[in-house]
Formats: C-alpha cells, sequence, structure tokens
C-alpha cells in the first residue's frame, strides 16, 4: 500500500508539473517577430533559423548576432537594429535553439554554433561586419577565419564561461525537474534579478516590453534545451581569443561597458592589448551597452569602423 501512494504521489507530481509547463506555454502563445523589419528563413542542418532583415541591400551588410542566457533572442538588438538599418543592411538571427527557430533537444555545443554562424555568414551576407555579443563574439571570431567579413565588432565578447557542468546540463535536460528548474529561473521576478545584476547597469532600463519578451521567449516548446547546454559549459570555444583576434585579417572593434561584472573591462582591456583592437568603453553600461546606452553604441559604430561608411 505504502509504495502504491508512492507511485500515486510520484505519477501525480510528474502530472501537475506537466500541466504547468503546458499552462506557462499556451500563456505564452507563438513568438512574434523581435524587430521589424522583413522575417525570413534560414534552413540549416534540418533547422529553420528565423532571422530579420532591414534596410537597403545595397548598402553594406551588418550581422548582429545575440549573446546567450535563458531568455536569449535577437530582440537584444531592438533600440538599435532600425538607426543602423538607415545606413546599412542590417540581418538578425535568432541563433538555433532561441526565440523563433527552431528548438529540438539535440546536443547544443560550440562547434554548432560555430559551423552556424560561419554558413549563415557565407550564405545570407555578403562580407559582413558581424557585432557579436557575449558567446556569440568569439564564434564570430572563429567564424571570421572560416570565411569573408569586412569586420568584427564585439560585445563584451567571451570564450570561456567557467568549468564544464554535465551533471547541470543533464539535469536541466530531464522533462520533470529540468522543466520545473527552467521555469523558476526563467519567472519574471529571477528575469529582472538577472538583468539587473547583470545585464543592465540602471534597473529602470529593465522595462516590461524587456521583460515580456524575454519571458514569452523563454516559454516556448523545448526552450530549456540550449540554454541547458549554455550553463553545462558546453557552448564555450574555450579558445585564446586575444590571440585569436590578432590572427585575423579584418579590422577588430571591441565595446565594453565600464560596469561590466561578468566579464569586467580589466578583461577587455587585456583582449584589446593582446589582439592589438580598438577598444570603446560606454560608461553607465554593463554587458548590453547597445541595449542601455543605443545612441552611444551606434555612435560608436560609426566611428570606430568606417568601413561600414557607404559611398
Amino acid at each position: 500500500m505504502r509504495l502504491r501512494r508512492l507511485l500515486a504521489g510520484a505519477v501525480g507530481t510528474v502530472a501537475a508539473a506537466e500541466l504547468l509547463d503546458r499552462g506557462l506555454r499556451a500563456k505564452a502563445s507563438d513568438l512574434p517577430p523581435a524587430l521589424p523589419g522583413a522575417q525570413g528563413t534560414y534552413r540549416w542542418r534540418g533547422f529553420d533559423v528565423a532571422y530579420t532583415e532591414a534596410g537597403d541591400p545595397g548598402h553594406p551588410d551588418v550581422v548582429c548576432l545575440h549573446g546567450v542566457h535563458a531568455a536569449a533572442s535577437s530582440r537584444e538588438f531592438a533600440d538599435v537594429f532600425e538607426d543602423l538599418a538607415e545606413d546599412y543592411h542590417v540581418i538578425a538571427p535568432d541563433l538555433p535553439g532561441f526565440g523563433r527557430s527552431d528548438r529540438p533537444p539535440v546536443a547544443y555545443t560550440s562547434s554548432l554554433y560555430e559551423s552556424f554562424v560561419t554558413n549563415f555568414l557565407a550564405d545570407v551576407a555578403d562580407e559582413p561586419v558581424v557585432v557579436g555579443s557575449s558567446l556569440s563574439g568569439a564564434w564570430a571570431t572563429v567564424a571570421a577565419e572560416r570565411t569573408d567579413v569586412a569586420g568584427l565588432l564585439l560585445v563584451c565578447p567571451t570564450a570561456d564561461t567557467g568549468p564544464r557542468r554535465p551533471w547541470l546540463r543533464a539535469l536541466m535536460r530531464t522533462p520533470v525537474v529540468g522543466n520545473a528548474l527552467f521555469n523558476a529561473v526563467t519567472s519574471k521576478p529571477s528575469l529582472r534579478f538577472f538583468n539587473e545584476r547583470d545585464a543592465f547597469y540602471y534597473p529602470d532600463r529593465v522595462t516590461a516590453d524587456v521583460l515580456n519578451y524575454q519571458w514569452r521567449t523563454a516559454h516556448q516548446e523545448g526552450a530549456r534545451f540550449a540554454p541547458a547546454s549554455f550553463v553545462g559549459g558546453f557552448l564555450d570555444s574555450g579558445i585564446d581569443l586575444g590571440a585569436e583576434l590578432a590572427d585575423r585579417d579584418c579590422p577588430v572593434t571591441l565595446v565594453w561597458g565600464r560596469e561590466a561584472t561578468i566579464t569586467t573591462l580589466s578583461v577587455g582591456r587585456d583582449i584589446a592589448e593582446d589582439a592589438d583592437a580598438r577598444l570603446v568603453v560606454i560608461n553607465e553600461t554593463r554587458l548590453v551597452p547597445h541595449a542601455e546606452q543605443p545612441e552611444v553604441f551606434v555612435d560608436a559604430v560609426r566611428e570606430d569602423l568606417p568601413l561600414l561608411e557607404h559611398q
């Protein structure tokens, strides 16, 4: 009898967790495009990868690659996308496993994203300047060795987030405990906490629109699988970023938030020195200066990457 009650309780817990997860996904509903512009789909290795493009196709291409976290998407560039599109042909994908792109339960790795970025740049853009945020900066650095790019503009880039934690990836991928854990870290209070602690310097920049879109994208079908690899350390390229950038033939500019706490400005200075790259520091910002000080960021792009200016 006791075993029967335990089994019944376990089945009930699983059923309740599944109902809660389904309810959250239903409330989130289908995710709308993160950015204004023409919506496209890039078919890659079985993934349908969503992207937005805007601006005159005759102008120089700029590809914007968002960073990685539990609620990541191309919406990270919402405050600079239209401004950049006034002068450039701007393309911003939702990386595989994020946003409106497919999110199958595959083993997401750094090599998968390095290959994706390489192929996307070669197939969708024409010798673009690549804006890479956080881990995407490392993937863009690798891709720049494999395909033609006109320049790299990397925002607080990193290639190493810490030691691998395979147990954590496995835990987050489980259907019951993993769902519950992911739903907890992507609740609106949790998202606000992480935004205010790591991403933004001013709490009031974490607007309701930012939180609402992050919450919705984090409650799509399969949303936890790519972040599971991220927290497990499987998306780290592990390259020496400064040395790799020094080997690239294209111009390199680093943009850093002066108040960044995850990848600090001292790290940025070291990378810039090793790479002999230009370093632009934006005051009163942390990990996403392009979202917190968009006007300053766009001005820095135009000033420090004159290659972008069309005739």
